[in-house]
């Protein structure tokens, strides 16, 4: 087989296969402990001086603006959704906001804060959400909904100058937030999010030099966003959920991986194995997708299985240009054999939709009812 990414080096597929020590071939039971050394960064993921910011109700949430520290870098930036008719204590969910190669903005991707929809997203949310503010849409289903930015996007993203600095080349074909000259600062977006782009590389590199990862590192701050939202009085005991597009649904698979507080995860467009992807689906994506030591234990679908029998939705898109649909079914069947031997066939709900690479008002009206569910269970396992 002649690969589109490799060309003459192709027959390197086969030849590096021959010679690797991965047990994936099969369907190896990779345990959470095995994943937290694998990604590194691990240890107690606590919120450091967490305060709120400011406060504000609109369009019929309460929103609280809250920042903390993980103890490294700028101060993150989250916001608190709340139903504005809500009394007593919810059942918390964290809303994860994509990669999308957008990472000047974070959390303003898939939540409206207190100034509102944030222009600067208003092309990125019309291509992957609808148009919609799905936190804020969840929110209004009854849940208190935390929506952070992680390390480097938005509050967390790295300086300018440091970007622009040490990006190298940086590739054109992802999806980047368009360019139109009515928007005053539209240019400094594109500018910064393409440097980010290829600074992502550069980060990995000191990573691994660090001895660990990229996604170690973000699963450990989204871990931080999960002790802050069990810790508030207003958040159900007992655990929560979590749910994301893309980069989103590739945080969500770490932290159901990752988080023994994550009793629900939904991942969205971010699932395969990593055989299929091979010939033109390895370059678009980002290097959480890609823990190294990963592929030498098991494949991304058992990374996502390995609590089970914690109950994982992951919603498929057929018409996704990011994943092929072989490596889709695959990994749908991966998983499933993964619940089935826990004896849990049920907790494990894969659904598939046409469309491109998004989540759709239908899909997040299926995840809300999954997390409906299971939030009106008095034991969601």
């Amino acid at each position: 087989m002649r690969y589109q990414d490799l060309g003459d080096y192709s027959d390197w597929v086969e030849f590096a296969r021959a010679r690797s020590t991965a047990s994936a071939r099969g369907r190896p039971k990779l345990t959470p402990a095995e994943v937290r050394r694998m990604l590194g960064f691990q240890g107690h993921a606590t919120p450091i001086e967490p305060c709120v910011e400011r406060t504000w109700k609109r369009d019929g949430i309460t929103g609280e603006a809250i920042s903390w520290s993980v103890g490294y870098g700028p101060r993150t930036e989250a916001w608190l959704l709340r139903p504005a008719a809500a009394t007593g204590s919810l059942p918390g969910v964290l809303a994860l906001h994509d990669h999308s190669a957008f990472k000047l903005l974070g959390k303003e991707k898939i939540a409206d804060g207190p100034d509102g929809p944030d222009p600067r997203v208003s092309e990125l949310r019309r291509s992957k959400y609808e148009g919609l503010a799905f936190a804020n849409r969840l929110s209004m289903q009854g849940f208190a909904v935390l929506v952070p930015d992680v390390f480097l996007w938005g509050s967390r993203r790295f300086a300018d100058n440091i970007v622009a600095s040490r990006a190298g080349g940086v590739p054109t074909s992802d999806w980047i937030a368009p360019d139109p000259p009515e928007m005053g600062d539209a240019a400094d977006v594109v500018s910064y999010n393409r440097a980010a782009r290829g600074h992502e590389n550069v980060v990995e590199k000191y990573c691994s030099l660090l001895g660990t990862t990229l996604a170690g590192v973000v699963s450990y701050e989204d871990r931080v966003a999960v002790s802050y939202l069990m810790s508030r009085d207003d958040v159900l005991a007992g655990g929560v959920g979590c749910v994301g597009l893309s980069g989103g649904g590739c945080r969500a698979a770490l932290l159901q991986a990752t988080s023994d507080d994550i009793t629900i995860s939904v991942v969205v467009a971010m699932m395969s194995t990593y055989r299929h992807l091979l010939d033109r689906h390895v370059a678009p994506h980002t290097w959480m997708f890609f823990p190294p030591g990963l592929a030498r234990l098991a494949d991304w679908p058992d990374l996502a299985a390995c609590r089970a029998p914690v109950p994982l939705v992951v919603q498929y898109v057929l018409g996704d240009e990011l994943f092929p649909v072989e490596g889709m079914h695959a990994a749908h069947e991966r998983i499933a054999a993964h619940y089935s031997a826990a004896r849990a066939p049920l907790a494990y709900v894969g659904e598939f939709y046409e469309g491109p690479h998004w989540f759709s008002q239908a899909m997040q009206d299926a995840a809300f009812a999954h997390l409906e569910t299971w939030a009106s269970r008095t034991d969601p396992a």
